[in-house]
This record gives structure tokens, sequence and C-alpha cells, in this order.
């Protein structure tokens, strides 16, 4: 088992204009003559310049297919990709061999609902999920029990305190035999206590003979040093592009009794064994999941990244994010007119900071915020249940990561303050 050992060790402090300086976009000035604030870290985050230039050397020096041949471009891109795939496990603290590379954490979700539920799930079965969920752990949900005659049960969110509630789960875990829930909210910033949700899913679950549970990690990975060997959940689906890696890579991080109880999701090259005419045999481990030629360069890219991120204190880096919602959340709900939705109060909270104007519609909000600079996102974040639950349609979105600054905050603050001043009636 790994115990992460390639990112324990000091650890640099958060020393901004350094850690500003590796990220060539920051410099940006944009088209309105605006120096960019880049305020969208919850959709992605924004690459150092390690990531890439992992990525460049691999397209200049070792672009290959891996696996399949045994020239030197071909060993040099397979030991790159293994390579990313150990970091990747060592940061998670498990081993290689539970990590299955994935688009992101959409991909890493549909694969748990077709290759272990398809298998594993019958007629009258029920999956126990979110209103705070993300549509990819949703939808794909929705789309198996069409097909196969479950019981899809939600657990609501109060929108007073935005937490989930947790008597509801208690009362619906024993009948459930899947549950999907994720850590923490893309729009709220909400943690949730999902050790406890695992606990009482594997001890209360399915009659007592013990749920299986899916985590969506894609908005707690970026800021949390997650281990998740202690966490025991059964699936853990993230995203590269969300701490400071390439979009389009992911992974699937699977207990490995749960690799047993899956069936392959897509079938192809590079995931079988043998193939004959009437039958084929399949890979074992993460492989068996993984067809055709794999994203190696955004897996060498993440690779990079998380030996990127492995140079701070994930507790400091939380802290500073935290810290920043706080005191923008705070500021920002004394605007006549602004509401802000999340208890940023709560130390545990993301940097995630949602909020609507009562008479401005959120996309003219978005499109004067852009004006001066600042790039939130809009709209409702994939999240329209929880949306109709909170009784809007859309929200704003702030969201933090470690570049930002206090006086990024503080300039956020004033010129939405302006913007509110003027358009406001």
């Amino acid at each position: 088992m790994s115990d992460g050992g390639l990112h324990r060790g000091w650890k640099m402090s958060l020393n901004l204009p350094s850690i500003r300086a590796d990220f060539p976009i920051l410099s940006r000035v944009l088209p309105s003559g605006r120096q960019l604030v880049y305020l969208d870290n919850a959709a992605t985050t924004q690459k150092p310049k390690t990531v890439i230039q992992a990525m460049t050397d691999y397209y200049e020096k070792n672009n290959s297919n891996v696996h399949r041949a045994v020239h030197t471009l071909a060993g040099e891109a397979t030991a790159s990709y293994e390579k990313a795939r150990q970091d990747i496990a060592d940061w998670f603290y498990v081993d290689r061999e539970q990590v299955i590379f994935t688009s992101g954490t959409t991909e890493a979700i549909n694969l748990v609902v077709h290759g272990w539920g398809r298998a594993n799930l019958k007629k009258g079965d029920v999956v126990l999920v979110t209103e705070m969920e993300h549509h990819a752990d949703i939808v794909p949900w929705q789309l198996i029990a069409k097909e196969r005659g479950i019981e899809i049960r939600f657990v609501s969110v109060d929108p007073e305190t935005y937490r989930l509630n947790m008597d509801e789960f208690e009362a619906s875990i024993e009948e459930a035999s899947f549950v999907g829930c994720v850590h923490t909210s893309n729009v709220l910033g909400t943690r949730n206590p999902v050790e406890d949700i695992i606990e009482m899913a594997h001890t209360r679950g399915n009659h007592g003979k013990g749920a299986r549970v899916l985590i969506d990690c894609a908005q707690a990975s970026p800021h949390e040093q997650l281990n998740l060997t202690e966490l025991n959940a059964d699936f853990v689906a993230v995203s590269g592009h969300k701490m400071c890696g390439p979009t389009g890579i992911g992974s699937l991080i699977v207990k490995p009794e749960m690799l047993d109880e899956m069936q392959p999701f897509m079938a192809g090259g590079d995931m079988i064994e043998e193939v004959f005419l009437d039958h084929s045999t399949f890979q074992t481990g993460p492989y068996r999941f993984e067809a055709g030629t794999p994203k190696i360069a955004e897996a060498i890219g993440w690779g990079a990244a998380i030996n990127y991120l492995s140079q701070f204190d994930m507790h400091e880096v939380h802290k500073h994010i935290h810290d920043l919602a706080a005191h923008t959340a705070d500021a920002i709900s004394k605007i006549p007119g602004i509401k802000v939705y999340g208890d940023h109060s709560d130390p545990t909270c993301s940097g995630v900071v949602s909020f609507l104007h009562e008479t401005i519609h959120a996309e003219d909000l978005a499109h004067f915020l852009d004006l001066g600079g600042f790039a939130v996102r809009t709209g409702h974040h994939c999240a329209q249940p929880l949306m109709r639950k909170l009784g809007i349609t859309a929200t704003n979105r702030a969201s933090f990561y470690l570049y930002n600054t206090r006086e990024e905050a503080d300039a956020f603050i004033a010129h939405l303050e302006r913007v509110v001043g003027r358009l406001a009636r």
C-alpha cells in the first residue's frame, strides 16, 4: 500500500508572488484593457509552467503510444505514463493498481454506473444520492434506472443551513444498495460528512449487508489532502484539471476488491488479453477499464501537477482559499440586494462563493464583472435540483485557489459594489 511518501516531508509556505509567477496566464491583460483576475477555479484551475512543459516535452521528445511497442520512444512514453499513475496513487495514499485513468469525474462516475451498476443492481434495488449532486451523479443513474427498474432516492438539502438532512440519510440507508455523494459542493462549498456517510453505508446499508459508496471528490481534491485508504469509500472520482492539471484527464480510484465486481464499460485495444471470434478475455486491474489509446500527455501533465502541488501543505492551501472566500462572502453579503449561498463561517467550507442579486440578472452581472477583468462562473453549475431547492435558477460564482490574493478579493468586492450601485433599481 502506498503511503504517499513522494509527497511527504518539508513543505513550502504560500509565497504568493512566487506562486503567481509559475502561472503564465495570470499576467494576461484582457481585451477590456483590464488585468485578469481569475475567479473561476471551481470550473477549472490554471496550469503552472511545469505542467505545460511536461506535456510539451512529451510531444517534442517522447511522442509514442504506450504499452504496445519496444522501441525507445514507446518505452519512454510508457514509463512517463505509468509514473504519473504512481504519483497519483501516492498522492491519494492508494496502490497504483487502484487508479483507473478516465477523462474526468464525469466519465469516472459513468464507469461506476455502467461497469458496477449494470453488473450488480437488479429490479427493486435502491440507489441513494443527494440533492446536492452534480448532474454527473444523477443523470447516469436515471438512465440505468429506466433500464433495470431500480429506484433512486434523494437525501434533501436544508436551504437554510445548506447541509444535508442526515436524519433522512439514516432513515433511508438500510434499504440502499448503493450510495452516491459529493464530498464538497461546487455551488455551496459545503463539505459533507462523508466519513459518517461511508461508515453508515457499509455497516447499515442493504439491510445490514452493506451498501457500496461512490464519493465525488472533484471539488475536494484541489485543496484537501485526501487519504483514500483511510476514507474507505469503494469508489472515488476525481478530475485533474481542477488541481492544476490539464483538461481531459481524471481517475476512478477503486478498492481492489471492487475491481472484481465490475464489468468493462468500453471494449477495444489495450483492455483485452486475447480475442477469438467467439469470445475474448480481458486484462486485470485498471487496464481492464482503459480501452483504446489513453490520454498520455494529459496523464503526464496531471502527474506534473501532482508534483507541483506536493510542494505545499494542503492544510495551508485550504485555509488560504477558505479565508478568501469567507472574507468575500461576508463583504458582498452587505451589498444591497446581494444574497450569498452557503455557510462560509464553517472552516471546512471550500473557496466557492455563490451569490445572486435580487434584480440584476446573473448573466448581465457576469458581463459587467468581466469588463472589470474578473472571471466568474454563471449559471446552474450542473446542479439544477439544488437550484430548485434554493428557489433560484442560477447564481454567479466566484471561486478561489492557491494563487489568488487578498488584493484580488478586495478588488472584486469593490468592483461588484460599483456595478450593483449603477445597475440596481
